[in-house]
């Protein structure tokens, strides 16, 4: 009997609607400002998703592009000035190796931080006072809720420790009861660690990472992976043997993916409603 699959992007596209609808009400469309450093062809392919979802339901969505070159100085100059005219602010991620990430990142005001990247959003994370939180684990959660999959109590392996998914993803399931392992390249014995777990949450780009022997009968998977092979997109999990004993799985692409889109929509209209509020 196969899992049964996690259709995110069914899921996103009910969340885009309501938020369309919502936006549709406003006085005056929020104001969504992505910073991209660099032509890697995934970060462009990236932030012009966001922008034409974003666009679709009713958010003005600017890229502000830079050469891979640029000096930190100018960069966080410009970051400055987009904190007094945007809604929401994003530095698309990675940045080039000369730049400090996050020297870039805490130039950010946390009231516009749709990412839930600066130093303050992160730190209100890691203690259960979750307001603007990074998209992707945001998005990990919404899936489990709309899929009504209990997580308190379980046991749940994440591997990959970025500050992106992996580290505030721990965060935010521990918030909800569950016992984390967070696994990295160091990670001894993976499958002695997967075999263990309820539910697992794969993040590193690493195509077929995750194969049936690493997984009991009944397992959760979220992959949260993308990468290429023969030109083709791949998630961390191998889908076709996994789904045969996974009880819910997630597909590369079709479900994490669209999630995080949607869901960092959804925190720019939250920064939007607190900075016209005067909330911080």
């Amino acid at each position: 009997m196969s899992g049964k699959i996690i259709d995110g992007k069914k899921i996103s596209k009910s969340i885009l609607l309501e938020l369309k609808k919502e936006i549709s009400e406003l006085d005056e469309k929020p104001k969504l400002s992505i910073i991209l450093c660099g032509d890697l062809i995934e970060s462009v392919i990236y932030t012009d998703i966001k922008k034409k979802k974003g666009t679709e339901i009713g958010i003005d969505v600017e890229i502000h592009k830079f050469p891979d070159d640029i000096k930190q100085e100018k960069l966080i100059k410009k970051i400055k000035e987009l904190n007094k005219e945007s809604d929401g602010l994003i530095v698309q991620l990675p940045l080039p190796k000369t730049l400090e990430t996050n020297k870039v990142l805490s130039a950010i005001d946390p009231a516009k931080d749709v990412d839930g990247l600066t130093p303050l959003n992160f730190g209100k994370t890691f203690i259960g006072q979750e307001e603007l939180v990074p998209a992707t684990p945001l998005g990990i959660i919404r899936l489990l809720e709309e899929y009504n999959i209990n997580i308190k109590g379980k046991d749940i392996a994440i591997i990959g420790k970025s500050n992106i998914v992996g580290k505030p993803l721990a965060f935010m399931l521990a918030n909800r009861g569950a016992t984390i392992t967070l696994c990295n390249n160091n990670t001894k014995d993976l499958n002695e660690k997967t075999l263990k777990s309820d539910i697992i949450v794969s993040a590193t780009g690493k195509p077929g990472l995750i194969t049936k022997n690493m997984v009991k009968q009944g397992v959760i998977i979220i992959d949260a992976g993308y990468g290429k092979k023969d030109g083709k997109a791949y998630g961390d999990a191998c889908f076709d043997e996994i789904k045969e004993k996974a009880s819910y799985i997630t597909p590369v692409p079709g479900g994490v993916g669209p999630m995080t889109v949607a869901v960092l929509l959804e925190n720019t209209l939250k920064a939007y409603k607190r900075n016209k509020n005067g909330q911080i």
